[in-house]
């Protein structure tokens, strides 16, 4: 058995996300020793290492609790967790592709005066007027 701190811990799962977790129910909740201490088995532990690493993958709470529900089972529950994944897939790949046209943006406005002296600041100027971007990034 574990103690929310050890399963903090364990996880890297702040003890407030934990106590969330089990209140939005995607985690069971502990059961209480004689001084009242939240106390999680193994499964307690496998289900936050889960949500954890789902997370860092950049999934929803709700795409998480939709793949909590689903067994493993091939078939059914294999088609349905792969088109979760292939839909955080497609959300990753046009933050990508934005945070591209950002860089590629910001690297043009950096080159404008190479921190010169004197005059007008250019990066101020294409700051101040989006009209003077060269494409759209928002």
């Amino acid at each position: 058995m574990f103690s929310i701190g050890a399963l903090s811990r364990a996880t890297g799962v702040k003890v407030p996300t934990i106590r969330y977790y089990e209140d939005i129910g995607l985690i069971t909740p502990a059961t209480r020793n004689a001084g009242n201490q939240r106390r999680y088995d193994q499964s307690g532990l496998e289900r936050l290492g889960f949500i954890k690493h789902a997370r860092d993958l950049g999934f929803g709470l709700e795409e998480i609790g939709e793949l909590m529900g689903l067994n493993g089972d091939l078939g059914e529950d294999c088609h349905a967790a792969d088109q979760i994944a292939r839909a955080q897939l497609d959300r990753v790949r046009a933050r990508i592709m934005r945070l591209q046209r950002l860089e590629a943006e910001l690297e043009r406005i950096t080159h404008l005066c190479e921190g010169g002296a004197g005059g007008t600041c250019q990066v101020l100027t294409a700051l101040g007027d989006h009209s003077r971007c060269l494409g759209d990034h928002d």
